[in-house]
């Protein structure tokens, strides 16, 4: 019973590799080519488990994104397609007895310069898929990039595009965000720390001053009172007596206008309460061609 079992499994075994042997034999030249069923089904098996591995990893990448981000990922997994499709041919024409690396050795120059040309392409494209993964940055995201400050309203794979303070558009490739360093004003969280910088007379009163800072803090739109609003006494300038009036808001992309709104407000009510602003002075002595020096002028 168990030879004719073994004879019976020998003879389907030997039969199925006698199926996937048959195809087409061919000479190119001096190259004998073979081109069997075994071969195209090995081609096809490879091809669906490949493709079943790639969209696995596509859902593992992309399981926390949502719909928006998914959507600019398709151009790079379409890239990876091309990529396996034009593996799986030279690895089915190699397996069928075409030397293959003459067609590589041949396009080695043309992708060593394509790749060149393409290196900032591929590096931006790389630069947004992190951004993207990791969520540096994040769209309504205030950055400052190049010493231009933006919020950011589009992030695509090679691009990002942000709004200015003056309403234009700047377009930052991906890779600035890798290479550069780029100040994020809401990466942690939306409440940033403001400050206007401020000189005053020498002889004023330096609590009025800081009174009157901190009003102008509490009464203006925008500004945050947790935390509070303080000043800090910076220095004993050329001048005038320094201070900075440091504050909290939510906007920070709206900062200039807000100081200029205040500094409008400080104006006033140092006038109102005598406070002066002073303007930088110096002392002028002029010595004549004997020597004698003249009494000191201010200009």
């Amino acid at each position: 019973m168990e030879e004719l079992r073994s004879f019976f499994e020998r003879d389907i075994w030997g039969k199925i590799q006698e199926v996937l042997n048959w195809g087409f034999h061919f000479n190119v030249g001096e190259k004998e080519i073979h081109l069997t069923i075994g071969l195209i089904l090995l081609v096809i098996a490879v091809y669906v488990a490949t493709r079943i591995l790639l969209k696995w990893l596509r859902r593992l990448l992309t399981r926390k994104m949502n719909e928006e981000d998914k959507l600019k990922f398709i151009s790079v997994f379409k890239f990876t397609d091309y990529i396996i499709y034009l593996t799986v041919i030279l690895l089915t024409l190699n397996a069928a007895g075409i030397n293959v690396t003459v067609i590589l050795t041949a396009s080695a120059a043309l992708l060593v310069g394509l790749g060149l040309a393409l290196q900032i392409l591929f590096q931006d494209i790389l630069a947004g898929i992190l951004i993207i993964v990791d969520k540096s940055v994040n769209v309504g995201d205030v950055v400052e990039v190049d010493e231009k400050v933006g919020k950011v309203f589009e992030i695509k794979l090679r691009t990002t595009r942000a709004i200015t303070r003056d309403d234009k558009v700047v377009i930052i490739p991906n890779h600035k965000f890798i290479t550069d360093t780029v100040f994020n004003y809401t990466q942690n969280h939306r409440t940033t720390r403001e400050k206007i910088s401020i000189g005053v007379a020498y002889g004023s009163d330096v609590e009025k001053v800081e009174e009157i800072l901190i009003s102008v803090a509490e009464d203006q739109s925008g500004v945050l009172q947790n935390p509070e609003p303080f000043v800090l006494f910076e220095d004993f300038g050329d001048s005038a007596l320094l201070f900075t009036l440091q504050f909290y808001i939510n906007d920070s992309f709206q900062v200039p206008r807000l100081k200029s709104r205040m500094r409008f407000t400080i104006n006033e009510r140092f006038n109102s309460a005598g406070i002066r602003i002073p303007f930088p002075q110096r002392d002028v002595h002029l010595f004549s061609s004997e020597g004698n020096s003249s009494s000191p002028s201010n200009p």
